[in-house]
């Protein structure tokens, strides 16, 4: 299992798929499926039944898990997707942008 350089909260860029070219943030990260869930992206329409949170049950939209290889996360300064290396400092590991070099929050 790698290190995973996205993160819940994380601004991705689309790269593969039917949604490739399209920006969302990361609401989950499926570490051991190395998937992720963004907002917005590989949105799918599931039938439910009737529960508490939906009485009526139906036909629902909701987004499904897209494979973390087909996203790259947006470097802050330029806005453009990019790739991620990273460094550890006092213990901690950060991550920098190798476009613009910056540290991502």
């Amino acid at each position: 299992m790698h290190k995973q350089h996205i993160r819940k909260g994380d601004n991705v860029y689309v790269l593969a798929g039917e949604d490739r070219g399209k920006e969302g943030r990361v609401l989950k990260v499926l570490v051991q499926k190395q998937k992720a869930i963004v907002e917005g992206i590989n949105m799918v329409t599931k039938a439910t039944k009737p529960n508490a949170q939906h009485p009526q049950g139906g036909l629902i939209k909701m987004e499904a898990p897209i494979a973390i290889s087909n996203i790259a996360l947006i470097d802050p300064k330029s806005g453009k997707p990019t790739r991620v290396s990273l460094r550890r400092e006092n213990g901690k590991v950060i991550r920098i942008s190798k476009k613009s070099g910056e540290e991502i929050k």
